[in-house]
């Protein structure tokens, strides 16, 4: 809780700091329109990269497995979005590593397997889900060449 407080108050600190020397370097009207373009790319990268890891944590359930790193990056994206929108240079930056794949994918992956995500359950969820799809595989590969008859019906628990 005191990482929280302690990032609330310095954050924009940082922000005031950065704009005020940019704008002192480059102008005040430059410098907003910076911030403004920084922002516009950031929606563009934001629906582009939005749309490829859709698209990925899809084709992973599709194949049968659990899309754990594709739901983190689905978070940073989320984030690093929300910081692109807010003005400043600092939370551009972090925004940036956010939507970037080249960096957002390795801090997903590392952020699994340090087992920071364990209290969410990734890691023991992820070994539980390969544990049933190939005790489902088994199942169903024992099970050829026999004629399988679906019946169909209802039923009702009488006391």
């Amino acid at each position: 809780m005191r990482i929280l407080f302690v990032l609330f108050i310095s954050i924009p600190i940082i922000e005031m700091i950065l704009l005020i020397k940019v704008g002192s370097m480059i102008g005040a009207i430059p410098t907003v329109g910076l911030v403004m373009l920084t922002a516009v790319i950031g929606i563009t990268l934001l629906r582009q990269q939005g749309f490829d890891t859709l698209a990925r944590l899809q084709s992973r359930l599709a194949k049968g497995e659990l899309p754990g790193t594709e739901l983190l990056e689905g978070a940073m994206l989320l984030i690093g979005g929300a910081l692109l929108l807010t003005p400043g240079f600092f939370t551009d930056g972090i925004g940036f590593i956010c939507l970037i794949p080249t960096f957002r994918r390795p801090i997903a992956q590392a952020l699994i397997r340090q087992g920071i995500l364990s209290g969410a359950g990734f890691s023991q969820r992820q070994s539980q889900f390969r544990t049933y799809q190939q005790f489902n595989t088994h199942a169903t590969d024992s099970h050829r060449g026999q004629d399988r008859r679906i019946i169909d019906g209802e039923f009702r628990n009488e006391d």
